[in-house]
């Protein structure tokens, strides 16, 4: 692997990656990993029984994808992943990230397709041959679609129905599995899936937003029951992305709308999780969408966690919208992604410290996402993406900063592993570490994998 150094700005010439020497990123016991996610690297949707997801229909309909992209071929990953995983060894991680196919495992019935079953009995087996840590998604967004045709997070019985799919998978994998993470952000299922359309199923209502959330957590808390019962050994969680909202002005009004902001992406979320209420304050930004809760709902849902997943990409400025809401104020002049996020390392570290003031149950955090995308080009065999590594080394360092303020973060998972379907925006973004040409699906270290690797290489050599 090359490992010359490059001028990056922000980082010295001789030093582009390396943590600082009193950074907690050498600690032997803090874990680096990368994440992908079924859907959006399988491909193979229509072979072994794999049932179609709402994800297939979504990206089938015109104009919900950009460029008409689907995650029919993907990665090929169904296909490529002994070799894949040998990729991932060669980048001298702790851990890696992935998520099961609920369309892959289970036919309407509820029956196991055991072909589904199977793939990922061998894929986990070959990690822990390897020595990596395997933390497992439940549910990343990819819904069988003869659920989302009852109802899907609108029906109460889909609760149920996650915990049977839980049961199964939990069975069949105990002992491969050492962190189960039931949901990855179910802020994007709820708001983006059923309240703005932005995302699969494409439904666009405030009161489904919040019923389709307490529905997503009700499942939540019915999988950590299964789970802690099937799999007593391994760490059981969830996964929410966070956002900091701030403000230009020093007005009140402002003011209060980045909080809202926040209410609105965060608190709503994790306060049904770690205090057992949905906060006030959201309803008053959304009168009229409270979810119909059973007695007993909350309970459930606040069950004690063994971790949180943080996800973490932007912040987004706001202004009051001179009602009771918030509008986007976007800043100029600030570092922008590929996807036109805004680079603000000081966001992560400042909502960590925040959540740990804030939450007196928060337990250890993993940042099961960072990361950001860049228009990256093989050029001449090799893949420079100088913004990537300067980001990475930034929230490195925030994170450090967390830590350092008393926050219990005991790992980091780079997104992506790879390019990939990234949901609505097709395959033009991409967030991986390792570039894949889609035509031939040969896959190339970015500038930024050599880095994590030689470095994972001198934190192994120290300790």
């Amino acid at each position: 692997m090359a490992t010359d150094a490059l001028a990056v700005p922000g980082l010295s010439s001789d030093d582009p990656f390396t943590p600082a020497s009193d950074s907690a990123m050498w600690r032997r016991d803090f874990l680096f990993g990368t994440a992908t996610a079924s859907y959006q690297i399988e491909g193979a949707v229509h072979e072994d029984g794999r049932l179609p997801s709402i994800w297939d229909t979504f990206s089938a309909t015109p104009g919900k994808v950009l460029a008409g992209d689907t995650g029919e071929v993907a990665c090929d990953h169904y296909h490529r992943w002994e070799s894949d995983l040998d990729m991932l060894s060669a980048l001298n991680v702790d851990a890696y990230r992935l998520s099961l196919a609920w369309p892959r495992v289970m036919d309407e019935r509820g029956q196991p397709n055991r072909k589904g079953i199977d793939f990922y009995k061998r894929l986990l087996g070959r990690l822990k041959e390897k020595g990596l840590q395997t933390f497992v998604t439940l549910y990343h967004w990819d819904l069988p679609q003869y659920l989302e045709d009852r109802g899907g997070w609108l029906n109460r019985d889909i609760a149920h129905r996650f915990a049977d799919y839980t049961d199964l998978m939990s069975r069949e994998l105990t002992g491969q599995v050492d962190a189960w993470m039931t949901l990855n952000e179910p802020w994007c299922s709820a708001y983006l899936g059923y309240g703005n359309g932005h995302h699969a199923p494409g439904l666009a209502n405030g009161r489904f937003a919040t019923q389709a959330m307490h529905h997503l957590l009700l499942g939540h808390g019915e999988a950590v029951q299964v789970l802690r019962a099937n799999d007593p050994r391994a760490k059981v969680g969830i996964v929410a992305n966070v956002g900091r909202g701030t403000t230009d002005t020093d007005r009140d009004a402002d003011r209060h709308a980045a909080h809202l902001f926040e209410v609105q992406h965060n608190a709503w979320i994790l306060d049904p999780l770690l205090k057992g209420r949905y906060p006030d304050e959201l309803f008053e930004l959304w009168p009229g969408t409270e979810p119909l809760a059973l007695p007993g709902d909350m309970e459930k849902i606040a069950a004690p966690l063994d971790f949180l997943g943080i996800n973490y990409y932007f912040r987004t400025n706001v202004r009051s919208d001179g009602a009771h809401g918030f509008v986007e104020a976007p800043l100029t002049g600030v570092e922008r992604t590929q996807m036109g996020w805004e680079v603000h390392p000081d966001g992560l570290r400042d909502l960590l410290v925040g959540f740990h003031r804030h939450y007196p149950t928060l337990p250890p955090i993993y940042i099961t996402e960072n990361g950001m995308a860049s228009d990256d080009e093989v050029v001449d065999g090799r893949v420079d993406d100088p913004q990537r590594i300067a980001f990475l080394k930034r929230h490195l360092s925030a994170v450090d900063q967390a830590i350092k303020a008393g926050v219990d973060i005991r790992g980091y998972f780079i997104w992506s592993l790879m390019d990939n379907f990234e949901w609505a925006f097709g395959y033009e973004r991409r967030f991986g570490v390792v570039h894949v040409d889609y035509r031939t699906q040969e896959r190339t270290f970015k500038r930024s994998a050599h880095l994590i690797a030689k470095f994972l290489a001198e934190r192994d050599a120290r300790t």
